[in-house]
């Protein structure tokens, strides 16, 4: 992937040097963590196939959301190579997405991508790093431990630059889905429906991000010619590996369809790949698909 000497966002913070925050034993939301509940954020995350939002709402209880006390947000060291990475790359979603929503009559609200190591407080409760890369409505951010992408490579088997650049797409795919309302209306069902069709919902939310991350690929591409040989194939990949199939054959060797809440990893291919060939927001209509 070609990033180097590209713009930087200004919307990274670096709380990697500020501590854990509460950690296990912290108050989210305002209500205390449970040893059980800890323990299923943990075992399960994004890179477990777990949706991020549910997780954070169970853990904040589903009530309002944490007050946050930050001290002043800090830049990333210069000399940080990983961290000028990502800064690149949401610097790319940013350049991507406030030219569709302009050329759709909106405004794009940038995201903030917060760096941090083991536990970070967040408006979504606390976040831990074992949960893997997740955004958070409340707040609109994007966190990240970036030891995730040595999980990524080793563990996973997804390897390259633009595998971990997919990655923030797609959380920034969240963030257009916030803004576009469509968070919102997933959070009100809640409740409402059975688990098992909230599930099958947020399948068609997952795939809807992978979409959008495609989506900017398309853009930045054409923009900017930033794909090398083999990238395609390093994102595709990276979305195959992270299927609720695959990561529930890789732990356990049964597979669930019912309690899939990211789709499968051919799921997780296709609409990724439709983002990336068609270049459209409509083209990720999810929700409207009879076949996902």
């Amino acid at each position: 992937m070609k990033w180097e000497g590209n713009r930087e966002s200004d919307n990274v913070e670096d709380r990697r040097s500020g501590g854990g925050g509460a950690g296990l034993g912290g108050l989210l939301g305002g209500r205390s963590i449970g040893v059980g509940t800890i323990v299923v954020a943990l075992v399960g995350g994004w890179i477990f196939g777990i949706n991020p939002l549910t997780i954070l709402g169970a853990l904040s209880g589903g009530g309002s959301p944490a007050q946050v006390q930050q001290g002043p947000a800090q830049r990333p060291p210069a000399d940080d190579r990983m961290a000028s990475f990502v800064s690149t790359v949401l610097a790319d979603t940013e350049d991507v997405w406030k030219d569709i929503f302009s050329r759709g009559g909106s405004s794009y609200q940038e995201p903030r991508l917060v760096l941090f190591r083991g536990a970070t407080a967040t408006a979504c409760g606390q976040g831990q790093s074992a949960m893997g890369p997740f955004y958070c409505p409340a707040d609109q951010k994007v966190y990240i431990d970036l030891g995730f992408y040595e999980t990524l490579q080793k563990k996973l088997g997804a390897p390259g630059d633009f595998a971990q650049a997919y990655v923030i797409a797609h959380e920034v795919g969240h963030h257009v889905q916030n803004l576009m309302g469509i968070t919102g209306k997933m959070d009100q069902m809640r409740g409402r429906i059975s688990k098992v069709e909230y599930n099958a919902m947020s399948v068609r939310l997952e795939l809807q991000a992978d979409c959008f991350a495609g989506v900017w690929a398309n853009h930045a591409q054409r923009a900017r010619s930033i794909l090398q040989q083999g990238d395609v194939e390093e994102a595709m990949n990276a979305a195959a590996k992270i299927g609720d199939d695959a990561l529930q054959g890789g732990r356990s060797g049964a597979v669930v369809p019912e309690s899939f809440t990211h789709g499968s990893s051919a799921q997780r291919v296709r609409w990724f790949n439709t983002g990336l060939q068609q270049g459209s927001v409509k083209a990720c209509d999810t929700f409207s698909a009879r076949n996902l």
